[in-house]
């Protein structure tokens, strides 16, 4: 019963593993292969969203993958291609957009954030701080002599 249903789950996973997408395109060198690998590798998923298309089996990332081809195939240069696909698709498509106006908050918000929270540290850790620096300096002449007392008997006992 165990090799039995051991056959099943092999095969169920076999399946979906002949199921899995495959492009055969023919280059007309290994540097244009390359540049098609990078190309696939530096543009996002829309539909996956943390999959590059090279690695998506989704329909809109073969038709993505096809386009590039063809667009390569017509001689035009990666920042072409980039261009064309963030336009169609936005700056989204790109898993490192271009820093601009519309995208410096996605790189510089992290380090901002940080900084903000180290400020806010700094501030809580001074505030708890002052209160026991600057309580100590304000004891009456009446606290005083009652802790001058204190540690009298303190002195003494030890």
């Amino acid at each position: 019963m165990k090799r039995w249903l051991a056959a099943v789950v092999l095969g169920l996973s076999l399946a979906g593993m002949a199921r899995a997408a495959i492009d055969t395109y023919q280059f007309r060198d290994q540097a244009e292969r390359e540049r098609y690998q990078q190309l696939t590798k530096e543009l996002r998923c829309p539909k996956c969203q943390n999959q590059d298309i090279a690695d998506s089996n989704a329909p809109i990332a073969a038709d993505l993958r096809r386009e590039i081809f063809r667009m390569l195939g017509e001689g035009k240069s990666n920042q072409q291609i980039v261009d064309f696909m963030v336009d169609r698709y936005g700056d989204f498509v790109r898993y490192k957009p271009a820093l601009s106006g519309r995208t410096w908050l996605l790189w510089f918000g992290p380090g901002i954030l940080l900084a903000g929270g180290f400020v806010v540290l700094a501030v809580i850790v001074r505030r708890r701080r002052a209160p026991v620096a600057s309580g100590a300096q304000q004891l009456s002449a009446e606290e005083r002599e009652r802790l001058a007392k204190l540690l009298e008997k303190e002195q003494t006992h030890d």
